[in-house]
């Protein structure tokens, strides 16, 4: 079976896809993206450029093949607790922007001159995922009873992940409680009471 950065052929071998993501990620957090190297991803995960090169055509195209890989926001299913899928969504994605270099990642997305191909492919692979689970949850809360039926969801999704960044730019520490303080917000702001979750 192919994907989208396989060429019809020859099957891949796992074993090697993970390798490089794998190194990708390592490379990823501590030389950034601009400073990642194919040439010592390949080495470090024990095969050559040109078979990384025969899975992911470019740079952008594995870096943000890694970043998704640690995400895997469509691959979580529903409770019968929307309130608790939210916590927990938001616990995914602290974790994954606070780990080294993930939130310098995020922003260089938002930098004036940024390779057009790596923002569409991140914002594709990345962020939409990430979106559209947020809000499907949302969306579950107001079918279920949950939230107003007339929530404003949209700008809710923006607040699920908007404060962290906010948090950041004011200089003001994150602290493993954005997650749970985040849900309560966001909720309360569509017309539910975490209380009662």
């Amino acid at each position: 079976m192919t994907t989208p950065d396989s060429p019809a052929g020859r099957p891949r071998d796992p074993e090697i896809d993970a390798a490089v993501l794998g190194a990708a990620r390592r490379h990823l957090a501590a030389f950034g993206y601009d400073a990642m190297s194919l040439v010592a991803v390949a080495e470090e995960a024990g095969t050559t450029r040109q078979a990384v090169y025969r899975r992911w055509p470019s740079k952008a195209h594995l870096a943000t093949a890694a970043i998704a890989g640690m995400s895997r926001a469509a691959e979580r299913p529903d409770t019968d607790n929307p309130y608790n899928d939210l916590v927990a969504e938001l616990t995914a994605f602290f974790n994954g922007v606070t780990r080294p270099n993930g939130v310098s990642m995020v922003g260089s997305m938002l930098q004036e001159g940024i390779d057009e191909e790596l923002k569409e492919l991140y914002r594709a692979r990345v962020v939409a995922p990430r979106r559209a689970r947020l809000r499907h949850i949302l969306h579950r809360a107001v079918q279920l009873g949950h939230a107003h039926p007339e929530a404003d969801v949209d700008y809710a999704v923006a607040a699920c992940t908007g404060t962290l960044y906010a948090l950041q730019l004011a200089g003001r520490p994150l602290t493993k409680a954005w997650p749970t303080r985040t849900a309560a917000l966001v909720w309360r702001s569509i017309g539910g009471d975490p209380s009662f979750m």
